[in-house]
């Protein structure tokens, strides 16, 4: 498995009408990190996430805005568990009732092409939980937006749901880690356009893992 995010890329919004894309990618080799050998996942995600962090108190296109920059902290998460990591997956067909092809409504009121390119089902709490993958018109054909809604939604996390960005691995097959759910950009700042998560991809189970609200704020 592969820990990567591309601070710009994975966003999948938009600020000021410029696509939030094409910007260096930090990448995190599970076992693997700076470098040094036999690092344990849970370190693997932490060094992860403080990449992270840096990138957002110093890139020019970080969505903190810049005069927050110099106080912040960095994000707040959830522990890791490794037990919220789910490898092997399929990306099976899509085969519900609504379209395939479809607009995609955004957090500032505006539409984006999008379709349906699958479900990915997996066991969690005692049951089989399902979510569909997404691909935007014109981005990356290999990889596949998992916007989700769960139980901590609009409490311990943003109401409008986190997000996954999922590669397929050399066997074909994908991974969700849950520990990489981030939030939109336009959670910490409303210039951004970033897409909602439809209805069907609503969890009945907490998940608590990734990124999340600070104790004090809910929305």
């Amino acid at each position: 498995m592969t820990l990567e995010h591309d601070h710009a890329t994975h966003e999948h919004g938009e600020a000021s009408g410029h696509d939030h894309s094409g910007h260096a990618e930090h990448e995190h080799d599970h076992g693997k990190h700076a470098g040094h050998e036999h690092v344990s996942y849970p370190e693997a995600v932490i060094a992860y996430r403080a990449d992270k962090d840096e990138y957002y108190r110093d890139a020019h296109d970080s969505p903190i805005p810049h005069d927050q920059r110099e106080t912040f902290m960095g994000l707040p998460y959830f522990p890791v568990d490794e037990s919220l990591r789910f490898e092997g997956l399929t990306l099976e067909p899509y085969t519900g009732t609504e379209p395939t092809s479809f607009q995609i409504p955004t957090s500032d009121g505006k539409l984006r092409a999008a379709e349906r390119a699958g479900i990915f089902r997996f066991g969690l709490a005692g049951g089989q939980q399902t979510l569909t993958g997404y691909r935007f018109a014109g981005g990356d054909d290999d990889s596949v937006f998992v916007p989700f809604l769960d139980l901590t939604s609009g409490n311990k996390t943003y109401g409008a749901g986190r997000y996954l960005d999922v590669y397929p691995e050399d066997d074909g097959t994908y991974s969700l880690d849950f520990n990489l759910a981030y939030h939109p950009s336009c959670v910490y700042d409303p210039k951004f356009s970033c897409p909602l998560t439809p209805a069907e991809n609503r969890l009945p189970v907490r998940i608590e893992a990734g990124e999340r609200l600070s104790p004090e704020v809910s929305t």
